[in-house]
């Protein structure tokens, strides 16, 4: 070692081969560092391709599990729905200043009553019945009309004529062209249980035209057996409460349970006001009533509501309360019996008060007539009658019209 040269040789050669064996190590390491790079690069794509797997596998559980009752049941009825439009011809009575002379008596006879016809624009829902294209709506959306389009789901459009229609209880039945039509399932109104999921479907607003597809809403049925009375000259009684919103448009369509069953036809709301919106109560027609008058109407086009109980009323008010001895003003006085009527064959009287018919309480003559309107000649109606300070029962078989009354 003591040879400079063999020094300066070994001053050289050893960072030489540090240097290499450095370079040696270092490379293959760098090598192995890429690699491992490129091997987390493709596992991360390869983890997200199975992480977007098993989103999409985990989505279609969560779609899965979503399903339910009511989304069954829409799926189910939604199908048989139908939205209706409808030009009708209504009278109309001239309205102008001279209308206080024109309405008068002494000038009827020389201008006449002042109505013209005129054409109309109204629209609805409605539900199919039957695969060959019998299909439910209200009478006011659908019973004067001259020209009746039907568009069912997908966006196709049929022509609708009516088959018959009944005024008093406020149900049409319609016809269109077809075959193996979708249709609905009717169930038993009757069933009905307060507080059951309620699924109104229709065309509120006209939305069936620009979806091709009715309109849900969901509530719950919130009251059966509700005694509307009389309106517009139609009889609305047992009829089915919903807080499902229900707006214009959706009178005709079917309120169904939660089985995909049709329990009622909506019909009417009340808004509190002039408005045509929903605020909370909506009222449907039972499908058990609509069962027997749609099966009349099939067969007579309409319903002959030519009865008689043979007997007038009107109110009882607080002066005839006291003059009879009633605690309070209730039910209706007879006022007339009909010679040769059913009610003289029972022996009902002038001054017989009325309390009750067939069990529901009686307060005005069109209480007594929306029972009657869903009756026939010899039926039975059953009165709870106040006479002389006694409450006595009074079982009355209806009679048909006399001709010419």
């Amino acid at each position: 070692m003591n040879n400079p040269y063999v020094r300066f040789f070994i001053i050289l050669t050893v960072p030489l081969l540090v240097g290499f064996g450095i370079g040696y190590v270092v490379k293959p390491a760098g090598v192995q560092s890429a690699q491992a790079a490129n091997a987390t690069f493709d596992q991360a794509f390869s983890s997200t391709g199975q992480a977007q797997e098993k989103n999409a596998q985990e989505s279609d559980q969560l779609a899965g599990s979503r399903q339910n009752a009511i989304t069954r049941a829409v799926a189910k009825l939604s199908p048989a729905v139908v939205g209706i439009n409808v030009i009708a011809v209504q009278q109309v009575r001239y309205r102008d200043p001279f209308s206080q002379f024109f309405d008068d008596p002494f000038f009827k006879p020389f201008f006449g009553d002042r109505v013209y016809n005129q054409e109309v624009k109204e629209l609805g829902s409605g539900f199919i019945i039957s695969p060959d294209g019998y299909i439910v709506t209200n009478d006011h959306v659908a019973g004067n009309g001259t020209d009746i389009t039907i568009t069912i789901t997908g966006g196709k459009q049929l022509k609708a004529k009516v088959v018959g229609t009944d005024p008093a209880t406020d149900i049409c039945l319609l016809k269109v062209e077809g075959k193996d039509l979708p249709y609905v399932t009717l169930g038993n109104s009757d069933d009905v249980v307060i507080g059951e999921w309620a699924i109104a479907l229709g065309n509120p607003f006209g939305l069936f035209e620009i979806n091709d597809k009715p309109t849900v809403t969901v509530g719950v049925i919130s009251s059966t057996g509700m005694k509307l009375g009389q309106l517009q000259n139609r009889y609305y009684r047992d009829m089915i409460e919903t807080d499902a919103a229900i707006n214009g448009g959706n009178s005709g369509g079917p309120l169904v349970n939660s089985s995909g069953e049709v329990i009622g036809m909506n019909t009417l709301i009340f808004t509190g006001g002039q408005s045509n919106t929903y605020i909370g109560y909506g009222f449907a027609i039972p499908i058990n009533k609509i069962k027997k008058i749609v099966i009349d109407l099939k067969k007579k086009g309409k319903i002959a509501h030519d009865i008689t109980a043979g007997f007038d009323v009107q109110p009882v008010d607080a002066r005839i309360a006291q003059y009879f001895g009633m605690k309070q003003p209730q039910g209706v006085i007879v006022s007339d019996i009909h010679s040769g009527g059913p009610a003289e064959a029972v022996g009902l009287k002038v001054g017989d008060i009325v309390l009750e018919v067939n069990g529901e309480k009686v307060n005005s003559d069109s209480d007594i007539l929306s029972v009657m309107v869903e009756l026939s000649p010899g039926d039975i109606l059953k009165f709870k009658i106040y006479r002389e300070h006694k409450t006595i029962d009074v079982a009355l078989k209806l009679a048909a019209t006399p001709k010419g009354k």
